[in-house]
């Protein structure tokens, strides 16, 4: 079936650059992008969708968010993150036993991801098998699509409240995977990170990923009291990274949440890897981590996505993360005596959009042969402006000034899922 999106069209091919095409047309062929033109072909024959002044952009992808955290969303904010996970995150975990609650939940979660224009996530669940087959079941439904992992913890947990020997996170992850039949939602293997997972767990995922072709996500260098207790449980490592790169954890595509404090050494370790940064920034405020230092990785070649972390993060829509992310940036520069610079607007959607769709094998933007991502956004009803601006201005006004009611369209993997 061809298909012509019309309206004013902005994408990110290239970090902090826009490409923008006014009164435009988004060409699809069956879901597949096949082109943008300023005009019609001559004689089309296709489905025009002529949303007139709307703008038509790039979907986001959310790289790191926990899913039964989700419920705790702007809890205990003012604590450090190992009191937080004792107090908060490991209790609200366990509530996903009950399988009636996590269905209630997941469903809102998987709805809120997909009308705020989130298309693509790398996330969390529980320990629970059960309950992630349900995530991933109304990811699925909602449209979303992306990778979903059972978390693996067999130390450092909540006793008697979240908790599993060795032998039952083993069990439970090869179960877990024997019931990963979805479309759109693949398994990642998901430990949670090196305090709570043993040696002996830490190796057999390793192999695991080895024999199944499984990518990895977990955290790293997120702050100074975890890494102290990383420095304890591992003497035989000078880093934090090297207790996944000894039991074939660090590797090709391994999303590595934070890396607020990582040295020289370790993002060099990340670049020669190809290990992905998933940068929070609202997760790291509000935990008070740090600052990670962004322009500095993307300078030095490493490959930058961002999460919203929920609920280190207290902000789901990704616009909202965007633009947190570019704050914090400027914050940065601050911190280093005005000597770094900032994240732009162009550069922080590129961060949001086209870095972590790439994860997923998708090309520059709105690249011919993907399958669709793209949000359709009605600004008409931001405050009047004293001028006519440009689609450029209009574009940065939306990165900050979008609700979710301003987005009327939601295309994911060349499907409309959401139409308002």
């Amino acid at each position: 079936m061809k298909e012509a999106l019309k309206g004013n069209i902005v994408h990110a091919p290239v970090l902090g650059e826009l490409s923008i095409v006014e009164r435009g047309y988004l060409l699809l062929e069956d879901g597949v992008i096949a082109g943008i033109e300023q005009t019609l072909p001559q004689g089309y024959d296709g489905v025009v969708r002529d949303y007139g002044e709307r703008l038509i952009l790039q979907s986001f992808a959310d790289m790191h968010l926990h899913a039964p955290q989700y419920p705790m969303l702007g809890m205990g904010m003012d604590l450090p993150l190992m009191e937080w996970l004792q107090r908060y995150t490991f209790r609200t975990e366990a509530r996903f036993a009950d399988l009636a609650y996590a269905r209630r939940i997941y469903r809102r979660l998987a709805s809120d991801l997909i009308t705020n224009g989130t298309t693509r996530v790398c996330m969390f669940s529980s320990l629970h098998t059960e309950a992630t087959w349900i995530l991933m079941e109304e990811l699925e439904k909602a449209g979303v699509t992306g990778y979903v992992g059972k978390v693996n913890m067999d130390r450092n947990g909540a006793p008697g409240i979240l908790e599993e020997t060795t032998e039952e996170s083993e069990r439970e992850t090869l179960r877990w995977l024997e019931g990963c039949h979805f479309e759109h939602i693949k398994p990642i293997l998901t430990p949670r990170f090196t305090p709570s997972c043993s040696d002996e767990l830490m190796g057999w995922l390793g192999q695991l990923a080895e024999e199944r072709g499984l990518y990895v996500q977990s955290h790293l260098s997120e702050s100074a009291g975890e890494i102290e207790l990383v420095a304890r449980l591992h003497p035989e490592c000078q880093r934090y990274w090297q207790t996944y790169e000894k039991h074939g954890l660090w590797k090709d595509h391994t999303l590595m949440a934070h890396c607020v404090h990582s040295d020289a050494v370790e993002r060099q370790a990340m670049k020669d890897h190809n290990v992905v940064v998933v940068h929070c920034a609202d997760s790291n405020i509000n935990i008070s981590s740090g600052i990670c230092p962004v322009k500095k990785m993307l300078q030095e070649g490493l490959w930058v996505t961002l999460g919203s972390d929920i609920a280190g993060g207290a902000q789901l829509p990704m616009y909202r993360v965007i633009t947190t992310t570019i704050r914090t940036s400027k914050v940065r520069q601050i911190m280093d005596d005005w000597k770094t610079d900032f994240l732009t607007v162009a550069e922080g959607y590129y961060l949001g959009t086209t870095a972590g769709h790439r994860y997923f094998g998708a090309g520059a933007g709105f690249a011919v042969g993907d399958p669709l991502h793209a949000v359709v956004l009605d600004d008409s009803d931001f405050v009047e402006a004293t001028r006519p601006l440009s689609v450029a201005e209009r574009f940065e006004r939306a990165m900050y000034m979008t609700h979710r009611h301003n987005i009327t369209a939601v295309w994911s993997e060349g499907r409309c899922v959401v139409e308002r």
